[in-house]
């Protein structure tokens, strides 16, 4: 049960530019929302964040808003934007080659993935994840 008075219903006051500083600012907005959620659905939540902000750094040039958000029926949404307008897209996954599981796993991971584009402005993933007590 998130603790009264101290719940942030929404941050996006500063926008990262690597898994670690997404991961951080998650890890303290569900400590604020869900103090006692599963580890292994934080985890699952850290891992999802960190992947969407990594793929908006590493192919679109890098996150141009975020949004933390959390819905009164429970969990945490993600919502990364970036500037490009190409759509999120699985690839052949090789062994012999690093990299490529990003997109699989947020899929995975979440209860809920919308990709919106916004022509000229490029576009915002969102991601609901649950967050279950321990």
């Amino acid at each position: 049960m998130p603790r009264e008075g101290h719940l942030p219903e929404r941050l996006s006051s500063r926008f990262p530019q690597s898994g670690e500083q997404a991961r951080e600012l998650v890890r303290e907005f569900v400590r604020a929302v869900e103090p006692d959620a599963s580890t292994t659905d934080v985890d699952a939540v850290l891992l999802g964040v960190s992947e969407l902000v990594s793929n908006a750094v590493r192919h679109a040039g890098g996150v141009t808003d975020f949004h933390l958000e959390a819905p009164k029926d429970g969990g945490v949404v993600v919502e990364v934007s970036d500037s490009s307008v190409r759509r999120p897209r699985t690839v052949q996954i090789n062994p012999a080659v690093p990299g490529g599981f990003g997109w699989l796993l947020v899929r995975e991971l979440a209860s809920d993935v919308t990709v919106t584009l916004r022509p000229g402005k490029g576009k915002t993933i969102r991601a609901a994840f649950p967050l279950r007590p321990a």
